[in-house]
C-alpha cells in the first residue's frame, strides 16, 4: 500500500463508506470505543485518519477542541459535511507525518487507520508524539491475533485485500515495540469478530 494508491481507493470508498463501516457490528464496536472515558469540556482531542467522522458522533464534539485529519480529501469532505456548523477543525493531513507541536493533545483517536497507513510503526509513533503526558491515546483497527501467525487462507486473502486499502495483518505488538517506554497499556480488549478489531487504549508516561 502506498499514499497515491490509498488516495485513489479511498476517493472510491468515500460515497458508500458509511453504508459498510459505521451499521451492523462496526456500529456497536464504535460505540464501545470511548466507553469509560470521561471527557471534560475544552480537552483537546485529535483523530487521525478521521474519515467521514463516523467516531465523532459518538462524542460529546460540541463542548471539545477537536482537530481532525486525513489524507483523502474526499473522505475528509464527507465529514466536513456532517459536521459543518460546528467548531471542529478538518485538515488534510499524512497520519506519518503530523504537522503539530509535541504534546498537542490531550487525546490522539485512530480508527481503523494503523491497518491502512503505508509505514503503522511512523504513524502510531506520530500519535504518541502528540499526545500529552497522561494524555490517552485510542485505537481501534484491525490486527493479527496476538502470538499466532495468520491461516493460509488468510494470507493469501491478505494480498487481496489490500488493494481495497487495508491490511488484515498488521501486528499491534510490533507497531508498539519502540514506544512501549512512552506508554503504559491500559486495555486491549477484542469488539467485533473475535479479536480481529480491537479497542487498545494507552497512557503516554514520559
Amino acid at each position: 500500500m502506498n499514499n497515491s494508491w490509498n488516495k485513489l481507493i479511498y476517493k472510491g470508498w468515500a460515497p458508500i463508506y458509511d453504508k459498510f463501516f459505521n451499521v451492523g457490528p462496526f456500529s456497536k464496536a464504535r460505540d464501545s470505543l470511548f466507553k469509560e472515558i470521561h471527557f471534560r469540556p475544552g480537552d483537546r482531542v485529535l483523530f487521525v485518519g478521521v474519515g467521514t467522522g463516523a467516531d465523532i458522533e459518538r462524542l460529546p464534539f460540541d463542548q471539545l477542541e477537536i482537530t481532525a485529519i486525513d489524507y483523502s480529501e474526499d473522505m475528509l469532505q464527507k465529514a466536513k459535511d456532517k459536521f459543518r456548523n460546528t467548531s471542529i477543525t478538518f485538515l488534510k493531513m499524512d497520519a506519518q507525518q503530523l504537522e503539530f507541536a509535541d504534546a498537542s493533545f490531550d487525546y490522539v483517536i485512530g480508527s481503523l487507520i494503523l491497518s491502512v497507513v503505508p509505514d503503522s510503526k511512523k504513524a502510531f509513533r506520530e500519535m504518541v508524539r502528540v499526545c500529552r503526558r497522561e494524555g490517552l491515546v485510542v485505537v481501534f483497527d484491525k490486527f493479527a491475533e496476538p502470538g499466532k501467525g495468520l491461516s493460509i487462507g488468510k494470507k493469501t486473502l491478505r494480498h487481496v485485500i489490500k488493494l481495497l486499502g487495508t491490511d488484515i495483518g498488521v501486528s499491534f505488538d510490533d507497531i508498539n515495540s519502540t514506544e512501549r517506554a512512552r506508554v503504559e497499556l491500559i486495555a486491549d480488549e477484542g469488539v467485533m469478530f473475535g479479536n480481529m478489531y480491537r479497542r487498545i487504549l494507552l497512557e503516554k508516561v514520559c
